[in-house]
């Protein structure tokens, strides 16, 4: 059976997602791009094809190890896509954005769509039923917001990001999660509701490593899928690996 492996190297996270043909068989996350950890990662699936999604300064080793073992391709905006980008600058817009703008429009054609990427940051990425990506909207991240609490405060205390928030903090650490988790749901609400007014019949989808703490208290209808991106990262690996 055919195996890929898609990379997905964010500013928070270094994760590979392994497909056997066309689904999703195991997300690891990794502990470096060391070549030794990416040997071991051939060595165990044996993949005949590869692809890297990266918007941090990745081991310039790993190209090089991809290409001598597998078919590999390294997105970027001069990748063949299942979106078109009519933006001002194409070769601004980050790759985790195209992957999971490809992986919206491969799991919704023809539709109007918003994908929330909720990891470092929070992006609003928005395609049309044309399958043009328009752009959005970039704002602190989950993490980004508890760590700068912390940072730029004498007292506050790095927080803990869960699921289960009070309205009402009735201590420091619900205090900062009801401010920090809620607000950014309402924010996406916010968002959510501004898109409606400006289009009709869109699907929401929420994706990305802190769906799990949102999802649950954003108001309006959404779908989540964590591995969005991998399934974008999937679709472009099969168009540009043909």
């Amino acid at each position: 059976m055919s195996t890929t492996l898609c990379f997905d190297f964010g500013n928070t996270r270094k994760k590979v997602a392994v497909f056997s043909k066309d689904q999703i068989s195991k997300v690891l996350t990794l502990e470096d791009d060391a070549s030794a950890t990416l040997s071991s990662l051939i060595e165990t699936y044996r993949p005949k094809k590869s692809i890297l999604s990266s918007v941090i300064d990745h081991n310039p080793e790993m190209e090089d190890l991809l290409k001598r073992n597998t078919r590999f391709h390294l997105l970027n905006h001069a990748s063949k896509l299942p979106i078109t980008v009519p933006v001002a600058k194409p070769d601004t817009m980050g790759a985790d954005r195209l992957a999971i703008a490809a992986g919206g429009v491969h799991l919704f054609p023809g539709k109007n769509l918003l994908l929330v990427g909720l990891g470092t940051c929070i992006t609003m990425n928005f395609v049309n039923k044309y399958n043009e990506f328009l752009g959005g909207s970039i704002s602190p991240g989950l993490e980004m917001r508890l760590k700068s609490l912390q940072y730029y405060t004498a007292k506050l205390p790095y927080t803990r990001a869960k699921a289960d928030v009070p309205l009402i903090g009735y201590d420091t650490d619900t205090n900062i999660l009801s401010g920090v988790i809620l607000g950014m749901s309402y924010e996406i609400d916010g968002f959510i509701d501004a898109y409606q007014a400006k289009f009709d019949n869109f699907n929401v989808v929420l994706t990305g490593g802190d769906t799990q703490h949102l999802a649950s208290h954003v108001k309006n209808r959404i779908f989540a899928d964590p591995d969005l991106i991998f399934k974008g990262l999937y679709a472009i690996s099969e168009i540009n690996n043909a």
